[in-house]
């Protein structure tokens, strides 16, 4: 299938709050920007032009919100085309969703867990296969943060890797979704990662969240980066290896400088990666 560009580094999930400082000042240590394609297809304009010049500089990955490849309701096809016309013209080298649905006829602006069933193995899997037709390239699926289950025949990695296996897709591992769900689901996020297929991880997600009184974590993208969940990446590169991998932000934005000082940490964990046999992630400072 079609590849774009080469995405490799540490990025930013880009937010029209933030565009206007990037367009006179891009920094130079965001490697590529994320966005959600739905939120930018036919924007023109002000906000258009600097989206471009943006994408004319850095790569622009795509992470999409409303596609809802695990639901009943028939795929939305002309979406699909748009999304691949946005990918084409921007020479995105990633296009990922996530596992879940959210739509039953209408947007319900949610991310609904799927039950853990091989029925919704075929289902997800046949579903995303249409979707990679349509785009002519292969596209990423994500792990979603889920807070119940309306069936679970399987544990949620095996869902997970059932999917990606049988669909023949990319994996997007968000570790601070397999952090999230471990802690309110009781399971040990470090056998999680070991159970993904490594072969198929294409790109990371990092993201904070919000705890509960009584312990229970929302997945809010809305604080930092916590110390458990860098330690995880850590696991996760020293597993899996490096990939990109991108610091999502949605909620109580900090200024630009804290932004970026997480996107430098990222990177940090990367280059310790790269250090000769005898240091890693866990030890470099």
């Amino acid at each position: 299938m079609k590849t774009s560009i080469e995405c490799q580094g540490a990025g930013l999930g880009l937010r029209r709050t933030i565009i206007d400082s990037l367009h006179e000042n891009l920094p130079q240590d965001i490697d590529f920007f994320e966005v959600a394609p739905e939120n930018w297809i036919n924007v023109g304009g002000r906000l258009g032009k600097q989206l471009r010049a943006i994408s004319e500089q850095v790569p622009l990955t795509t992470h999409g919100l409303s596609l809802s490849v695990g639901g009943v309701y028939p795929l939305d096809k002309d979406l699909i085309r748009s999304i691949k016309s946005f990918l084409d013209t921007h020479q995105c080298p990633i296009y990922s969703e996530h596992l879940s649905y959210s739509n039953d006829g209408g947007q319900l602006y949610d991310l609904l867990p799927m039950p853990f069933t091989e029925e919704a193995v075929h289902h997800v899997a046949e579903r995303i296969g249409q979707v990679q037709d349509i785009l002519g390239r292969r596209m990423a699926i994500e792990n979603v943060s889920y807070y119940l289950t309306p069936e679970q025949a399987m544990s949620e990695a095996d869902f997970v890797s059932a999917v990606v296996k049988e669909a023949d897709c990319d994996l997007l591992l968000d570790v601070n979704n397999v952090y999230v769900n471990s802690i309110n689901h009781n399971y040990d996020p470090q056998e999680f990662i070991r159970s993904m297929p490594a072969e198929r991880v294409s790109y990371y997600h990092m993201a904070g969240h919000h705890v509960e009184d009584d312990g229970f974590i929302i997945d809010s993208h809305g604080a930092d980066v916590i110390d458990p969940v860098w330690d995880l990446l850590a696991f996760t590169y020293d597993l899996i290896g490096v990939r990109p991998t991108l610091l999502e932000r949605d909620f109580n934005m900090p200024d630009m400088a804290s932004l970026q000082d997480e996107v430098k940490r990222i990177k940090q964990f990367q280059n310790a990666e790269e250090l000769p046999s005898g240091r890693s992630a866990h030890t470099a400072a």
